[in-house]
């Protein structure tokens, strides 16, 4: 792992800031994931009441998705919620859940966004860069760019841009659905980060690792 980018204690927002323009500059926007073995999702529940939280990573077989593996990590919460942060709040809490692993998975899909981002390093780039695995974001929302409605098929998509850069696509995974928004995390192409996303729809508007991972981290699964 490359703890460089793992802060150790508290981190204050504008540290968060200066260390995620340096990680940008370390995000690998290509490469392809061929024939995987394990493909996980990563979602993390937080209870605001109490300001614990837990995170889970479920790895699946591919290409059945049977699940095969989870792991979970619940603690207190230390740093703000702050849009754009999202990874300081979230990673530590993740990598505790994945130290867990016995299975190590050829690909992650994250529950939030990853190239999208208005520094472009998002959560799943955050990740991808601390594990030098290839990562995709894969968000209900978006968080910056604008985007055609893309059109009403399942696997239709329209670019998502922002200050005139592709920066992810909005992408139809259910026919008369919501998109969700998929981007690259680290060590992934655009296309090959779509292309997987849409593999690991079953009839869900999720992909299947990061909506097994959402019910894992609400203690149902």
């Amino acid at each position: 792992m490359n703890d460089k980018y793992l802060w150790k204690g508290k981190i204050n927002p504008r540290k968060a800031i200066s260390m995620q323009k340096e990680m940008a500059e370390n995000v690998k926007a290509y490469g392809e994931v061929l024939s995987p073995l394990y493909i996980a999702g990563i979602d993390i529940a937080v209870w605001r009441n109490i300001n614990h939280a837990q995170a889970a990573v479920v790895v699946l077989k591919y290409p059945r998705l049977d699940i095969v593996e989870i792991k979970k990590a619940t603690d207190e919460i230390t740093f703000p919620y702050i849009p754009g942060l999202l990874s300081f709040r979230e990673i530590p809490l993740i990598i505790k859940a994945w130290e867990k692993l016995t299975i190590v998975p050829d690909v992650i899909i994250v529950d939030g966004h990853g190239y999208a981002h208005p520094r472009r390093i998002g959560i799943a780039s955050h990740l991808g860069i601390l594990l030098d695995k290839p990562t995709i974001g894969c968000a209900k929302s978006k968080l910056c760019g604008v985007f055609d409605t893309p059109a009403d098929e399942s696997g239709s998509f329209s670019n998502l841009i922002h200050n005139e850069e592709i920066i992810g696509v909005a992408l139809r995974t259910k026919i008369r659905v919501k998109p969700v928004f998929v981007s690259i995390g680290h060590r992934i192409s655009l296309e090959n980060a779509i292309y997987w996303v849409r593999q690991c729809c079953v009839g869900y508007r999720l992909p299947q690792p990061t909506r097994l991972a959402h019910i894992a981290a609400g203690s149902n699964l």
